[in-house]
């Protein structure tokens, strides 16, 4: 029997740097000279008059859609038909992991290319060959996967969700590590590649080492070593890391927090406690939480479930029910991981970041 091929997914191009957007029209008309802008309130404010710009004189035809929030099979559907009745050439995502997945799934759909404006640095899907499709009432539906990754992604800017984004990326490294310690399949269904391995390693000792950095520099709004560092972590090695190797138990804990139907905190801050989740059920040492402790601690991230608005065992129950149903990625842990267990490892996890908190009665 022939073993699983290895394969290594990636984005065709990857932009980053300051007023990267104004380069817009240079780097990327070569996708064509029809667009639809797929965009985010906050990310049509914030890029509009750049992309703008980089047209210059051109009299290509752009189109800007704000779009409805969320990454569901009725937006996709709007947009899909727009593509059509427009003749668009390439979609464009303008804005954060919602607006990413929406416009990879409508360029999926209708055959055209699809380049990657992220405004929020706070999940890794704009370098990922999927999207994460939900239900209107917010719930989480399935995974959309992709034969490829996207065409291009540009990363233009100093951004308010960089520590959400630093959530996300913190479980790229300890979700593929646990995929590997299983011999699960990449998120693409191949062998998991070492080049997936050192991506994952890499974006989380860079989190480790200019995190705190980054955030400061954030709050200045300047572009500094540290920033543009995390910026690629968020983005780049979070995103091509995690294609690379798999999810684990932070991001099913997020499924399971979207199962709630409430208003809870982001994507990335939910698996940065995940990830903590994680680490408890896999027996991790005391010193290696106290250090993925310490820096979400350090950044910011949340370490109890009042954090992320969650306030009654009920809702653990709901979570840890939902978290392990058959598919999730929880499953890549080793042995089969059951909702009473889960529900163990929330409450200790919660638990201890009280006491890291100070919060203890």
């Amino acid at each position: 029997m022939m073993g699983r091929l290895r394969a290594m997914r990636e984005p065709l191009k990857y932009v980053q740097g300051r007023d990267a957007l104004l380069k817009f029209q240079e780097e990327m008309g070569y996708m064509g000279k029809r667009w639809l802008f797929v965009c985010s309130r906050s990310g049509y404010k914030a890029c509009h008059d750049k992309i703008e710009k980089s047209f210059g004189d051109k009299n290509d035809y752009r189109r800007y859609e704000i779009f409805g929030g969320i990454s569901s099979k009725g937006e996709i559907a709007k947009m899909e038909k727009i593509v059509k009745e427009d003749e668009i050439d390439t979609v464009v995502a303008v804005g954060g992991g919602s607006a990413v997945d929406t416009a990879k799934a409508t360029a999926y759909y209708t055959g055209k290319h699809i380049v990657i404006i992220p405004t929020v640095a706070a999940t890794d899907a704009p370098c990922t060959g999927l999207s994460v499709i939900y239900n209107d009432d917010h719930s989480f539906d399935k995974y959309l996967f992709y034969p490829t990754n996207p065409d291009a992604v540009i990363a233009n800017a100093p951004v308010k969700f960089l520590i959400a984004g630093m959530g996300d990326a913190l479980g790229t490294y300890f979700e593929g590590r646990a995929s590997i310690r299983t011999e699960s399949a990449s998120l693409e269904g191949t062998g998991i590649t070492r080049a997936g391995q050192a991506l994952a390693r890499l974006c989380y000792d860079t989190l480790v080492t200019y995190g705190k950095q980054a955030v400061e520099a954030c709050k200045v709004h300047a572009v500094t070593p540290a920033l543009e560092a995390i910026i690629e972590a968020n983005v780049y090695l979070s995103g091509v890391g995690a294609d690379n190797v798999n999810c684990a138990a932070a991001h099913s804990f997020y499924n399971g927090v979207t199962s709630l139907g409430i208003a809870h905190a982001d994507h990335g801050c939910c698996v940065a406690l995940g990830t903590l989740v994680q680490l408890v059920l896999e027996g991790a040492s005391k010193e290696e939480f106290k250090e993925v402790q310490d820096f979400c601690l350090e950044v910011g991230l949340p370490l109890t479930l009042e954090e992320i608005g969650v306030t009654t065992q009920e809702q653990v129950k709901t979570i840890a029910e939902n978290a392990c149903v058959p598919g999730e990625t929880i499953h890549n842990l080793a042995g089969d991981v059951q909702p009473i267990e889960l529900y163990d490892a929330i409450l200790q996890t919660d638990a201890m970041g009280k006491i890291a908190l100070g919060k203890t009665e």
